[in-house]
């Protein structure tokens, strides 16, 4: 059994700070399980990080589950939530419901996201039914950004703010066992992290919320466009990249590499 699970995440409402991020392959999967992070969102972000799309609106259920089941096999700690693409549960509840199943069957996922609020409440209640954990997804949420104009602080009054708790009390009553908070500003962010009864995760919501979660290209500075004024890069791997990249070209170019120490040994002697 997994350290992290819907339940212990639930639990730290109060007690402890959550620091989440996105995940979208073994490799760096396993180095964010090792450092401890306790869930692992395998956003549909990984559109534009991954893929190269300018939105997630064009990432499939098979691209969800391919890079799912990569981060699963990469985690023994953290928990793994796969983010449910656009169209893959707005069209019915059995279709998502059934959708929602694969992840957790197929791609060894521990619970889904989904985006939306107070009218998500019916499919969350039938997913926790099912046995599917939900983490909910409240504030910008970046599967309308054509609704509402691209991406766009949140909860800039009053009526938007009494909307965001009520969406917040709606879907912790439905069963999410925490939410996702996007691009509100820190003041309607605390207020509605003080309201909801379940751990509230910030992105770009200010430092009140019950965790944080980051892009990991934009934590570890992948990012290929400015990130972000919520972001902090606690790293700048592009340009080491880049650098080993020039390097190894530089070298096979001059014919330094491969240098005796990286061949391997005859058993023995070639005949010429």
């Amino acid at each position: 059994m997994k350290v992290w699970n819907a339940a212990k995440i639930m639990a730290s409402k109060g007690a402890a700070r959550l620091p989440c991020v996105t995940a979208y392959d073994y490799a760096f999967a396993r180095l964010a399980d090792a450092a401890g992070i306790p869930l692992l969102l395998v956003g549909d972000s990984l559109g534009m990080t991954v893929l190269g799309h300018a939105s997630t609106l064009p990432v499939t259920m098979d691209a969800m589950l391919h890079h799912t089941a990569a981060v699963a096999r990469g985690t023994t700690s953290a928990m793994v939530v796969a983010d449910m693409p656009f169209l893959s549960y707005q069209v019915s509840v059995a279709e998502g419901l059934r959708n929602a199943g694969r992840f957790l069957q197929e791609a060894g996922a521990d619970a889904v996201k989904i985006e939306g609020g107070t009218f998500r409440a019916e499919l969350v209640k039938t997913f926790v039914q099912n046995g599917i954990p939900v983490l909910g997804h409240i504030g910008l949420t970046p599967q309308s950004c054509n609704v509402i104009g691209g991406y766009k602080v949140q909860g800039k009054t009053r009526a938007d703010a009494d909307r965001l708790i009520e969406d917040g009390q709606s879907l912790a009553a439905a069963g999410v066992f925490a939410l996702v908070l996007e691009c509100v500003p820190p003041d309607i962010a605390a207020a509605v992290t003080a309201a909801v009864p379940v751990p509230v995760i910030g992105i770009g919501a200010g430092a009140a919320c019950d965790g944080q979660i980051l892009v990991m290209h934009d934590l570890l500075g992948l990012t290929a466009d400015k990130p972000p004024k919520f972001v902090k890069a606690y790293a700048e791997l592009a340009g080491t990249a880049r650098s080993a990249f020039a390097a190894y070209a530089a070298e096979v170019r001059a014919g330094v590499y491969p240098a005796p120490e990286h061949t391997y040994s005859a058993v023995g002697a070639v005949q010429s």
